[in-house]
This record gives C-alpha cells, structure tokens and sequence, in this order.
C-alpha cells in the first residue's frame, strides 16, 4: 500500500500539470525616423493569455515588480527624455498591495526618443518585469536587446520563456475569455482524490469502519447513513468556506489569508485536540466507554434515536475534516487565495467539487460495515476489530502531539522517544493477536487461526524493522511520520557522519542564526535565515538553495527520507550549494527589531509567519515542501521544484540550478 501511495502521489500531480504549456512574454523593438537627427524606439510586449504584466510604477516600499526598461546609448546617440508607455495600463486598487497599481494584458507598448550625431550606432535596452495569473505569479525575468539605428536597421525580436509549475499552471481560457470552470472542478476532483493518500486523512478510515460497524436499523438506514456521512463532509468543507469568502468579499482583500489553515495545522491548541480526539476513540475502542453525543445534540432532534445517529455522524464528519487539515489546509488555502483576485463563485464552485471527491472515499466505507452486518456474528471478532484499531489510533494519534512539539520546541517527544511508544503500542498489538492479552469484552482465544497468526506476523515484524530506529537507522518506510533524526540523542556512528561535511570547511560556524534550535537532516549545514544565506553565498561563490519546509510537514519528512539522503543528491547539496532551510509553521517569536509588518498593517511577530508570509508574496506558494534555488542577488536560476519523489529528476533540478549560476557569473 505505501509504494502504491508513493508511486500514485506524483502521478496526480502530473495530472493536474497536463494542461500546463511553456510561454512567455516576447518582446519586439522597432525604430521610427522623426524629423531631423531624432529616432523613436518602441518596444512591443506580446503577454500570454490569462496573464498580466505590471505597469513602470514606480513602486516604493512593498509593492509589486514594477517594469524596468533601461537604454544605454552607443557612441554618438543620446537619450532625448525618459521612457514613455504608448498603451495605458488598466489601475485599480490593490488591497493586497495596499495601493494603486497598474497592469497590462495582451499587449504593452513603450518608446524612447534618440538623438544621433553619427550616420549609425546600437542602443541596448535592458528590461526587466513580472508577469501573473489570478493566483500566482512567475519569477521575474530580465532580457537585453540590441537595436541598430537608424530607420532600416534591423529588427530585434526575443521571448521570455516561462514554464509554469503545477502550482502556478495557468488556466484554460473560454471564448468569452473568462477562467474555464470545467477546467478547474477537474483540478478541484483530482486534488481531491489526491488528499485521500496523505498520511493524515489515512487514520480517519479505521476510525469510519469502526463508527459504521455499530450501525442499527438494516441496510435501508445503513445506507441512509453512509449517504448523510458524505453530505456533512461536504457541507463541512463547503459552507464554512463560502462564509469566509463571503466575508472576504465585504471586509476587502486579504483579511482572509492562509493563516488560518497554518494554524489549524501547527497551532498546538488544535494538535493537542486532535491527539485526545484520537487518544479518546482508542480508549472507546479499548471498551473503557461508548462514545455518544451530548444530550443538548439528542433533544433537539424528533427521535431520539435517529437524532442520536444523526449527531454522531455529524461529529465523526466533523472529526475527519478538522484533522484532515493538517494535509488539505494548504489546497484548500490555495482555493480562498482566489477570492481575494475578484472572483466570488469560482472558488465555491471547486472546494464543492474538491469536497465531493473527497467524501466519496469515506461514504463508500461507511457502507461497508452496513454489509458486515450481514455475516455471522462468530465470537468476539467485531470487538477484536474494534480493539485491533484502538491500538492503530493511540500510534497514529502521536502525530499530532509530535508536531506540537516540533513547532513550539518543548522537547517532550524526540524520536527515539516516538519509537519507543510505537514500538511498544505494536508489541502489544502482537500480543494481542496472539490471544495473550485480553480485553474486557473479548472472548477467549482457544485457538489460533491462519488470518490473525498472518496479521501477528505482520505486525511482529514491523516491530522488528522499527528497533534499529532507536540507534538512528533512517527508517524511510515511515519517515512521514517520525519526528527529524535531528532530534534523536543518541544516533549510531554519529561522530563519523558529523564530520563529513565539507560545507564546514568554508567557513560555517555555530552563530547562525536559529540554530540552536533548527537543524538540517543528514549532517547537512546551512542556514535559517535567507539573509545570512545569501552573504555566505556571495562568500564562497555558490547558488542557493531555499527549502520552504514546515516541522508539521509530511511530505518535507519524506523528501529528506527518501531523495535527500541519495549519495548523489547529498554530495550535490553537501559541494555545491549553500542550503537555507525556511520553516513556515515555527512558532519562535523573534526580536521586535526583526518583526515584520505585511502591506495590510499586520505585524508578524513568529519565525514561521514571517517565512510563510515570504513564500506566499515572492512566489505565491503556501505548500511545503517548495524548493527555489537562487543567486545570491535572489535571482531564480531555475523553475522551482514541489513534492516528488523522483531522485534523479531531482538530481537534474541541482544540476540545472548549478548550470545556470556559472553562466550568470
């Protein structure tokens, strides 16, 4: 099942990159003869559909990347006044940006007036802009033209490629020119789709089969309530989000912004409730109590046993979304960023479309225990079932605990500590199955059947594979869910890995900042602070590689599991880059000299925050991990890679980024 996930997660994400095509802006000079010893130039910009290009601005403070268009006369020409845009741009007010703004779409035009004192001469025209869709934007790029005058000289002609990421892929246009919604609900499904293989959605279905199985009133009700099951999971995505985006709309741009959902997914209040959610419905399965709703919920129904269903299935609904958070909250972050551009039903219309395809999964294994019903009920199988997943909800409950310690850095959970409390938790679950524990409302164990001496074995041996752990084996199988090696005291051989990196040598030393409390995997140094990493960078002569990253992330866990710690992927990392590792969900607040206060007025005070609000504003991601590698000028030397587990497609975004930085130079 975990090489299924493995193999289907970037299957998905091509998917949804299939419709994704390179363009770019193409920019075409022509010279104009005026009377006398004067030339006009004019520059033409040919903009891709579904895209705009921001005007000359300019723009003081933390405005968006205005157009720059600079003339270096040659021998004999002068400049006669300032550049001149030919087409006027479309302004607005920008609440993202707080202030008024110009963009251009399709087609922007700009001239310079030339003198010449000689019969011919070339002129360089240096540009350099941005350009963006309604949800992303693309690195700037930069281009140089050669233009000979005068009239008759050649023209010059150049385009900008710009290959867009999945994250930024651009949408498919209709006739009339608008977004096609059919485009982005098959976007919306598919995304959908993809979050029932995140590790965090995973744990609700033991928690689903064990709810249904309890199911009472034949299949007619089973069905009906596996049916109920769905719709509160879709409403439970839908509407919220419909509120918010309604209040989005009448507060104005961004009151509404990703930070919601980074709380929910690395605020310790929600992680402690979602670890003694979990922690309760094991000591339920276990036979300590039966989980029912409150009575306040009962009496507001017409029976009181269909309204007890009802709010059961509502909560177990509730339950799932609100954990399902940790993994769907920057997908559906990336949905809301849509309304702030304008759009009101589009972002409505695609979390329904997401939340169906996410429900469907679930409604499905609500049914199921409706036709368990059905089977002869031998012995105490059913409540070995239910205690069977108990054992599975207290490990996979640890999760959300751990990733309240990581973000606050208590120091309550190390790795070594996690194992030990797996390894245990499996231990007993072996026992178990073996018929040498027994629990309240077990029946006896007389004999051993083959199903659950398979199962014993199975878990036995996932015991075995889980010890050398305790001495710093990676475990990549479940690198998802441990806490970083980092924070393991004791690692085998620690002393020799520790002193292998060549990054050492140049010069790194312990006074960077952050780090007595963040870490890189695999002996790796490098920096937490984009700053420092870009004055080392300019030091040693090396590109930059960001990693937007998150203690809470699943998928950065894996990627350092399984394509960082690659021989070849270390060795590049290790010699030819100067690593800045950017945590998007650590709650260290900084000093008030290094706070940062956005363009709508709110000061960010967290480490995690300020680097979320960095992403989100440079490259209009919030989704971990995102990898950027860069100059030390912060000039993007490659199209930023996302989530994949393909090694030497990876290998080849390094080598790339290394490629373009010593043709820069």
């Amino acid at each position: 099942m975990q090489k299924l996930i493995r193999n289907l997660l970037p299957l998905l994400t091509t998917l949804l990159a299939v419709t994704a095509f390179a363009q770019g802006v193409t920019w075409k000079s022509t010279v104009e003869a005026l009377e006398g010893d004067s030339y006009r130039i004019v520059l033409e910009a040919s903009i891709p559909s579904g895209y705009h290009m921001y005007d000359m601005g300019p723009y003081e403070g933390a405005g968006p990347n205005a157009t720059i268009i600079t003339f270096t006369p040659g021998e004999g020409a002068t400049l006669d006044g300032a550049v001149e845009p030919l087409v006027a741009p479309h302004r607005y007010f920008d609440p993202t940006y707080n202030m008024e703004i110009g963009t251009y779409e399709g087609k922007a035009q700009f001239a310079q007036r030339v003198r010449l004192s000689v019969p011919q001469t070339e002129i360089k025209a240096q540009i350099e802009w941005m350009i963006c869709d309604d949800t992303s934007c693309m690195p700037p790029e930069d281009l140089e033209l050669t233009i000979a005058i005068p009239e008759g000289a050649a023209t010059s002609e150049a385009v900008a490629e710009v290959a867009p990421t999945p994250e930024a892929a651009p949408v498919a246009k209709d006739a009339a020119g608008s977004k096609s919604i059919w485009g982005l609900i098959i976007e919306a499904i598919l995304w959908g789709f993809a979050a029932l293989l995140t590790p965090c959605v995973f744990p609700m279905v033991p928690m689903t089969v064990s709810y249904f199985l309890k199911g009472e009133g034949g299949p007619a009700m089973g069905r009906l309530r596996a049916a109920l099951y769905g719709l509160f999971i879709v409403l439970l995505y839908t509407v919220p989000i419909a509120a918010i985006i309604l209040i989005t709309r009448i507060v104005g741009g961004d009151a509404v912004t990703a930070d919601i959902f980074n709380w929910l997914a690395t605020h310790w209040l929600p992680n402690i409730l979602f670890f003694l959610v979990f922690m309760v419905f094991a000591a339920s399965f276990f036979g300590a109590f039966e989980i029912t709703m409150p009575s306040w919920m009962v009496n507001k129904t017409d029976s009181k046993a269909d309204t007890k269903g009802l709010g059961g299935i509502f909560f177990l609904a509730l339950t799932l979304v609100l954990v399902s958070f940790s993994c769907t909250g920057p997908i559906v972050g990336s949905v809301l960023i849509k309304s702030t551009s304008g759009e009101f039903w589009t972002p409505i219309i695609t979390m329904l479309a997401f939340s169906v395809a996410f429900a469907l999964p679930f409604t499905l294994f609500a049914l199921f225990p409706s036709v368990l019903k059905k089977m002869p009920k031998s012995g105490g199988w059913l409540n070995s079932v239910k205690v069977v997943l108990g054992f599975i909800e207290v490990a996979l409950g640890m999760k959300f605990l751990s990733v309240a310690d990581q973000t606050y850095h208590w120091g309550l959970l190390d790795r070594e500590i996690y194992l030990a409390i797996w390894i245990v938790v499996f231990s007993l679950l072996g026992l178990y199955l073996l018929g040498k524990l027994r629990f309240a409302h077990d029946d006896e164990v007389k004999h051993l059947g083959v199903g659950r001496l398979a199962l014993a074995i199975i878990v036995l041996s996932f015991v075995v594979y889980m010890i050398p752990g305790m001495w710093g084996a990676p475990l990549k199988g479940l690198s998802g869910y441990l806490p970083p090696i980092t924070s393991q005291d004791f690692v085998l051989g620690a002393n020799t890995v520790s002193a292998a990196p060549a990054a050492t040598a140049d010069g790194i030393d312990g006074k960077r900042k952050y780090s007595d409390f963040l870490h890189l995997p695999h002996g790796l140094e490098g920096f937490f602070d984009l700053k420092e990493a870009e004055a080392y960078a300019a030091k040693v002569g090396k590109p930059i590689f960001i990693d937007f990253t998150g203690h809470g992330c699943v998928n950065c866990r894996e990627m350092e599991a399984r394509v960082w710690s690659d021989p070849q992927v270390l060795e590049i990392l290790r010699n030819d880059y100067v690593i800045c590792a950017l945590y998007s969900d650590d709650k260290k607040v900084l000093p008030e000299e290094e706070w940062v206060t956005t363009d709508a007025g709110k000061v960010l005070k967290s480490l995690g925050k300020i680097n979320s609000y960095y992403a989100l504003k440079t490259y209009g991601v919030n989704a971990q991990p995102y990898y950027v590698l860069q100059d030390n000028q912060g000039k993007i030397l490659t199209e930023p890679r996302g989530y994949d587990l393909d090694i030497q497609g990876f290998v080849d975004f390094l080598q790339k980024g290394i490629e373009a930085y010593r043709a820069n130079r």
